[in-house]
């Protein structure tokens, strides 16, 4: 039986994942808007395994019988100033979502649930190719740069990329 602080918490964390897919969903849509096919498939596709993230963890709670909680989500941002301000704040977004789960690994520990633990070590693992992932765009981006044919470099880079 879960306790009912690291319910809450898990509860809180499906709520940071599905608002990270509709944050990449608003993001990839304004690539679209701004004909950057590219980083809008990749960011469409991100959205779709922060989506996949937050069901992982309802499946976790439902498996020990712990009622999920579906919370309201926060509406995401949608104007960016450059595809590398999408991909900054994408870069932040990840951080923030680190330190969520840091977090949440240390509630586990505190509190001696060995089986939520050991079930959020997939997210700690996720996470750290997260950032390595997105910090890596954002080196990309600022060596292509955002000028001219530039973009066109970056967007054909993007779209190239697996989310997965």
């Amino acid at each position: 039986m879960l306790q009912k602080e690291v319910i809450k918490a898990l509860n809180d964390q499906i709520a940071k994942e599905m608002f990270a897919s509709n944050l990449y969903l608003s993001m990839s849509s304004w690539c679209y808007t701004n004909k950057l096919e590219g980083a809008g498939k990749f960011l469409f596709e991100h959205a779709q395994d922060e989506s996949e993230h937050a069901k992982k963890l309802m499946k976790y709670l439902n498996e020990t019988d712990t009622e999920v909680e579906i919370q309201q989500i926060e509406k995401p941002e949608n104007k960016f100033k450059s595809l590398l301000d999408v991909f900054e704040k994408t870069y932040e977004h990840e951080l923030k979502v680190t330190a969520s789960i840091n977090a949440l690994v240390d509630l586990t520990l505190a509190k001696k649930d060995h089986s939520t633990f050991n079930f959020l070590q997939w997210y700690v693992a996720e996470q750290h190719e997260e950032e390595a992932l997105f910090r890596g765009i954002v080196d990309k981006i600022k060596l292509i740069g955002e000028a001219g044919d530039s973009m066109y470099f970056a967007d054909q880079y993007l779209g190239s990329l697996n989310a997965h």
